[in-house]
């Protein structure tokens, strides 16, 4: 029987990329998706991969949503934490809403999402958990001390968790994003991208397939020995 792995905000963008490759190697997939019905429901369709909605940020909707997934899918034995937010602006005029949002679901999301499913890989010898971090959480950036601060402590998380999870096969790693060509960053104003862009030096944004197939090899078992890790896979703009 396959292994069943769930990709949060795994409907869109990079996690959409991740979900399929996953599918390609043979996991039973699932994506969670946080707001977006119609694309959910177009993403399903096309793919067969179901689509479960809940906010990674709210503990219980987790824990209640993973025990969901279990019971009608299979045990969770890897967890893909993509789903993230930003809220960008300068601290002097970030609202308290604006940091808290994003800490709440892309640092907090990932505790949520290992706490509904960190137990079970534990008691059957075997789990995977890829958390998604960023350049930003490892060089930092202007105007994103929110998402900055969040992303960083994502690998810090990684690493603590990775030391848990060892002696009971379960590895606990991170990648690091560079600027990826996703709607998200289509959003920001042609000027700045083409900052962005004058500072990678392989002269590109990145493809979501690319993120996807370090996931892919991190949820393999040809990464058994790898743990505790963060990849960055940013074409060079933070060598880190």
């Amino acid at each position: 029987m396959a292994r069943v792995a769930i990709v949060t905000g795994g409907t869109r963008g990079i996690g959409e990329a991740i979900s399929l490759a996953l599918k390609e190697m043979g996991f039973t997939v699932v994506a969670n998706y946080g707001g977006n019905d119609a694309k959910a429901a177009e993403f399903t369709a096309r793919t067969g991969i179901p689509a479960y909605k809940w906010d990674v940020g709210d503990h219980q909707a987790c824990i209640d949503g993973c025990a969901r997934v279990e019971a009608e899918v299979g045990p969770i034995d890897v967890v893909v934490n993509n789903a993230g937010v930003t809220r960008d602006g300068v601290l002097h005029k970030m609202s308290f809403d604006d940091w808290n949002d994003v800490m709440r679901i892309n640092l907090g999301g990932c505790f949520n999402m290992a706490k509904a499913t960190f137990g079970g890989m534990r008691e059957r010898r075997w789990g995977r958990i890829v958390n998604i971090g960023s350049v930003n959480g490892q060089a930092g950036q202007y105007g994103q001390v929110n998402y900055a601060a969040a992303k960083s402590g994502i690998h810090g998380f990684t690493k603590a968790l990775a030391q848990e999870g060892a002696k009971f096969g379960v590895t606990v790693n991170a990648i690091a994003p560079g600027y990826i060509d996703t709607d998200m960053v289509a959003a920001v104003p042609a000027p700045v991208l083409e900052k962005i862009v004058a500072k990678i030096p392989v002269g590109r944004l990145g493809q979501a397939s690319e993120i996807a197939r370090g996931v892919a090899f991190l949820c393999s078992e040809n990464a058994a020995f790898v743990t505790g890790s963060t990849m960055s896979i940013n074409g060079g703009q933070h060598m880190y």
